[in-house]
């Protein structure tokens, strides 16, 4: 049983205090949002792109599957240095970017200025607020000082208290009352690993030592990749998700057992999180089931993870907060600091002499 000094041993920059603090990243993420002013008309807008990189593109991720039952413009997502073709004076840009100095995001918001998008911009600070304040753009001010991937309430609430207010969506203010609430309880249990309630630390015993594979349904498919980012960078380990039915069509046939020796043995070092929900359509919900009973007698682990809350954002939220707790144990579990991320500021050292 971990104790609070092994978490401290290891958690040197002390990620555990964002965890803790999320609820209240949140507040906080739509008060900013709804302090910003944004001017222009969307009767035109036919088409919203995020353009953004890591934690900032989540975000985007997030809003599009959110969103879709009710958004009557498609959300797309850009993580690169370039704009699609489609990009036009039609479309709505969010240029997402942490740090400010995102640089395949600055290089698309250049290409967003040339094909004259109507443009927002949401960062800390660097080159991204530099050239917003010189064109005049909308900008929303986030806090600085966070590994962006901690600071996902900032990049996510600013943005759908915007939508809002721009006549995109509706007033989304009773589901995330609601989602401040879960996570604010979900905070005093996920905390403590001692607690008997502890999911997330559960969970994380059971991954440790494997690769973990997390499934789930469209809906939630942001919340998978949310969940295998979280892993590959606080807890250093390879991860790996798909989607339902998708994976119906292909990855399931991997699960075969038809090939002998140690490709078995490596389908035993797999553990399968699936990630469910209550409000799951009824054929997917099927599928999983037939989909658990044939990868069960080949996979280390199979656990089936049902998301908490009433409204769809909190249901959302609730997946989101316990795989960030997940990845944070097995970091611990594992003896590392969840916080830095070196293979990634190497290469970013490496890219600046080119």
């Amino acid at each position: 049983m971990l104790s609070i000094s092994d978490i401290r041993n290891y958690d040197k920059s002390d990620m555990f205090s964002k965890l803790v603090n999320f609820a209240q990243q949140v507040e906080e993420a739509v008060k900013i949002g709804e302090g910003v002013k944004v001017n222009f008309s969307i009767k035109k807008i036919n088409k919203i792109v995020l353009t953004g990189l890591g934690g900032s593109a989540i975000a985007g991720d997030l809003l599009r599957s959110y969103l879709s039952d009710e958004i009557k413009v498609p959300i797309i997502v850009n993580r690169d240095y370039f704009l699609p073709k489609f990009v036009d004076e039609n479309t709505l840009l969010i240029v997402s970017s942490y740090s400010g100095n995102t640089e395949e995001t600055i290089s698309a918001y250049n290409d967003g200025v040339k094909k004259r998008a109507k443009i927002i911009c949401i960062t800390s600070n660097g080159e991204i607020e530099k050239i917003a304040l010189r064109k005049k753009h909308p900008i929303i001010k986030i806090p600085s000082g966070y590994p962006p991937r901690t600071a996902l309430a900032y990049s996510f609430f600013p943005i759908l208290i915007v939508l809002s207010k721009l006549g995109f969506i509706k007033n989304k203010k009773r589901e995330i009352n609601e989602t401040i609430k879960l996570i604010d309880a979900k905070s005093k249990v996920y905390s403590n690993p001692e607690h008997e309630e502890n999911l997330a630390y559960k969970i994380a015993i059971r991954l440790t030592g494997s690769i973990p594979f997390i499934y789930t349904s469209t809906k939630f498919d942001a919340v998978a990749m949310r969940w295998v980012c979280q892993i590959e960078e606080n807890s250093k380990m390879l991860a790996h998700f798909n989607i339902f039915p998708e994976l119906n069509h292909n990855e399931i046939v991997g699960w075969s057992g038809e090939v002998e020796g140690s490709f078995k043995e490596i389908m035993n070092k797999i553990s399968v999180v699936i990630l469910r929900d209550d409000q799951e359509y009824e054929r997917i919900k099927y599928r999983i089931e037939i989909t658990d009973d044939l990868i069960r007698p080949y996979a280390g682990e199979v656990l089936n993870i049902y998301s908490e809350g009433k409204t769809t954002l909190a249901r959302l939220f609730s997946q989101i907060y316990l795989g960030d707790w997940v990845s944070f144990y097995l970091a611990i579990l594992n003896k590392v600091d969840p916080t830095p991320v070196r293979p990634i500021e190497y290469l970013k050292s490496e890219l600046a002499k080119v």
